[in-house]
């Protein structure tokens, strides 16, 4: 099995990665939504036109 962001040989103490720095990499990519599925669900649409608009900046 070879590390799926480097490609390397995995190492059992991180599999399945090749380290430490693999892991850490993938753990980022999923907390900043990378690998989020995108719903087709209209309330989750919706929801998410929502908070756009409640982030975007008011107009002075």
């Amino acid at each position: 099995m070879s590390c799926p962001i480097c490609s390397e040989k995995t190492d059992p103490k991180f599999r399945p990665f090749c380290s430490k720095r693999c892991a850490d990499i993938d753990l980022g990519r999923w907390m900043s939504g990378k690998y989020a599925i995108p719903s087709e669900d209209p309330e989750d649409i919706e929801e998410a036109f929502e908070e756009i608009e409640r982030q975007a900046p008011k107009p002075h």
